[in-house]
């Protein structure tokens, strides 16, 4: 039985090290998606929407200062959630412009090399079942998983999903993750504790955001426009990395004092 687990591992070594196993570690993301893709629809998705974000409205960008100096992984964004789709879209704008040294995405040039390595978690359900523009949107990074009080629109109670820990923490190796920890978008709804216990558990750099306006400006899936004209704000705060001794019940204070 040990012959036979040392002559898997030697051939899994091998495997690895074969010219097709390197390309795809160095053209593709941990969950399997082209590099290359993932950033070419980052850039349409950001062309069609700009419009949007900074002609019909106007976006406002504060404290993104706070992101340039940043390491490339292990950064967990926690932000309250107006709109399913544009409050990651004009995030991952922001993100796209600081690779390029820009404070505002007052000009879109940052979206001729878009940042690739950025993720955000999202319900499995909004993904997956509302047709296929959230199908394409999904590759641009969202690590989806299966909320333990909602389905459907309708309120449950189920396990919580095993798997999505694991998935979050392969994210965070390899880019920026977003977080929306009140996990839905309804008004006023209770920034939920399964947020502090992931930080815990991986101890990233967390970086609190603030979005405003969202929800009047877009209807409640962020496609639609309701009203134009509107004033967008994006706020980042300052960074924060939670030491071993932190409870989660600290860092659930800290994240409902911060998001909102």
């Amino acid at each position: 039985m040990r012959k036979d687990n040392r002559f898997n591992r030697f051939l899994s070594t091998i495997q690895s090290s074969t010219p097709a196993s390197r390309w795809k570690n160095r053209f593709r993301d941990p969950f399997g998606n082209v590099i290359f893709l993932k950033g070419a629809l980052t850039g349409l998705i950001g062309l069609a929407t700009y419009r949007g974000l900074n002609i019909v409205n106007k976006t406002e960008v504060k404290g993104a200062d706070y992101l340039m100096d940043l390491p490339e992984t292990n950064v967990l964004f926690i932000s309250n959630h107006q709109t399913y789709y544009i409050d990651v879209i004009a995030l991952f704008h922001v993100f796209c412009s600081v690779k390029w040294k820009y404070e505002n995405i007052n000009f879109p040039f940052y979206l001729l090399m878009p940042r690739a390595k950025s993720y955000y978690i999202a319900a499995e359900e909004t993904m997956y079942q509302n047709g296929i523009l959230p199908l394409l949107f999904s590759y641009t990074g969202a690590v989806t998983v299966k909320r333990s009080w909602r389905s459907g629109g309708k309120d449950v109670k189920r396990n919580a999903d095993i798997k999505a820990p694991d998935k979050i923490k392969k994210a965070l190796s390899f880019g920026w993750v977003i977080n929306f920890p009140q996990g839905t978008t309804s008004p006023n709804a209770p920034v939920r504790k399964g947020s502090a216990s992931l930080i815990k558990s991986l101890n990233p750099i967390v970086v609190p955001v603030v979005l405003d306006g969202f929800d009047k400006a877009f209807d409640k899936k962020g496609i639609r426009f309701k009203n134009k004209d509107v004033k967008l704000s994006i706020t980042f705060k300052e960074p924060v990395q939670f030491g071993e001794d932190a409870s989660v019940e600290e860092i659930h204070e800290f994240l409902k004092k911060n998001i909102s």
